[in-house]
């Protein structure tokens, strides 16, 4: 499949740094300390800030309360990078479209995107939304919109990169075409599906945009 594009928005965790190891880790402890099911807990946690998946799991708390303990989740999830490394093939597709227009937008907050981003071993990019730049976290489209509008396109023009049910809706409701990558994002109808990031070759054309070569 080829898509064409003007700039792309890249999520982080399960997109190009694989994270699962940690999140899984923290967050099945998160759902036993609280006589949670930790698999099912496991099916909401992914793509969105802390507190949303708290407030999800736990409707009748109070806010304050996730806010609390996702600074404590948080903090445990920037000092463990154990396990934490690069989707396969995001090496390769970080250094093809290091000139292009690109950002990341992420849940993650600045201080973990960029442990996680060393850990590994990808570059952060110049412009980049994270958890603390936005008002409301995936799957609202926020992120994502202020991403597009710091790189100067219009968000029909971008197209994000994806692998939670919580991105590919924030990305779609913000008027983005979407790339799934990895096995979470199938289920969710992405407009193209990769098993990883070895099944995109970026091509920069004269006429400024990027075509994207995608086979999954």
């Amino acid at each position: 499949m080829l898509l064409t594009t003007r700039a792309l928005l890249l999520d982080m965790d399960g997109t190009i740094v694989n994270s699962d190891a940690v999140v899984e880790r923290v967050w099945r402890g998160w759902a036993v300390e609280h006589g949670l099911d930790p698999e099912e807990t496991l099916k909401v946690v992914h793509g969105r800030q802390g507190y949303a998946t708290m407030a999800a799991l736990l409707p009748d708390r109070p806010m304050a309360q996730n806010l609390a303990e996702n600074r404590v989740l948080l903090a445990q999830e920037t000092a463990d990078v154990d396990g934490v490394v690069p989707v396969v093939g995001a090496p390769a597709f970080m250094a093809a479209i290091a000139g292009l227009p690109h950002a990341l937008v992420t849940s993650a907050d600045a201080a973990l995107a960029r442990a996680r981003m060393g850990a590994a071993g990808l570059p952060m990019p110049d412009v980049r939304v994270t958890a603390e730049c936005v008002g409301a976290s995936k799957p609202d489209p926020e992120g994502f919109l202020k991403g597009a509008a710091e790189l100067g396109f219009d968000p029909a023009d971008c197209i994000a990169f994806e692998d939670s049910e919580a991105g590919i809706t924030a990305a779609r409701a913000a008027g983005m075409r979407v790339v799934g990558v990895g096995p979470r994002a199938a289920a969710f109808d992405p407009d193209a599906h990769v098993r990883d990031l070895t099944g995109v070759r970026v091509e920069a054309a004269a006429d400024g945009l990027v075509r994207l070569h995608v086979s999954e």
